[in-house]
């Protein structure tokens, strides 16, 4: 096998870890959302325990991107699939951090039935963030520029809802302190599924910049 082979095929084993990630935060960012919908203290302890691997995964892809980029010296496009690699697995590991912060909210508010209105927005919201994340990976897998405008234009959406929760949220709190305990999880709740959003913004502008070679701030 020539250098230029080996280079290659360990670039496409990298890509193929990352895709990897990227489907279990994909079920985690489903998982947690449904505990906290579900009010399921199981599931939320899976979401928890499910972190570990991400991170262990995350761990394992980035030292193979040293190595390779230690061992091989990538210039110009090569350097950027390393680059774009280790930035989409960051994105991805701090996903998989905020899905396990909705967990422990949900153990939180678990056994006390949601009385405030916002929360019916959560799982909308949350449908879009999830369409983030697979159109983000859909658009790295196929290096599709045009899909990676396309999800990371949603972020809008995402950003009108999050505002309407908080601000109802907050209205919940006022007109009946009772709400206090419950509005307040939800608060952190609604800002990690807008952060995830971004992490999913990221990847679509990481995308971009391994195609085009050119970086753009679309969050």
């Amino acid at each position: 096998m020539t250098a230029r082979s080996y280079f290659d095929r360990s670039l496409k084993e990298i890509q193929q870890d990352i895709l990897r990630v990227g489907s279990l935060v994909e079920q985690a960012v489903y998982d947690a959302i449904q505990a906290l919908v579900q009010q399921d203290m199981a599931l939320a302890a899976q979401v928890i325990m499910g972190d570990e691997i991400i991170d262990e995964l995350c761990l394992e892809i980035e030292e193979k991107c040293v190595r390779l980029m230690a061992t091989q010296q990538p210039m110009a496009r090569d350097l950027r699939v390393i680059v774009t690699g280790i930035n989409i697995l960051t994105s991805l590991e701090r996903m998989g951090d905020h899905c396990v912060d909705i967990a422990r909210a949900t153990m939180c508010l678990t056994g006390h039935p949601f009385t405030v209105r916002p929360v019916q927005y959560i799982p909308e919201m949350a449908d879009i963030v999830q369409q983030m994340v697979k159109g983000g990976l859909d658009a790295y897998a196929k290096g599709d520029v045009y899909k990676a405008i396309d999800m990371c234009a949603m972020d809008d959406e995402v950003d009108f809802i999050f505002n309407r929760i908080f601000r109802e949220l907050i209205g919940c709190m006022k007109e009946k302190p009772a709400n206090i305990h419950q509005s307040a999880y939800l608060l952190y709740v609604n800002r990690y599924i807008e952060r995830i959003a971004d992490h999913a913004t990221n990847i679509g502008e990481a995308v971009i910049y391994l195609v085009t070679g050119e970086r753009r701030e679309l969050n």
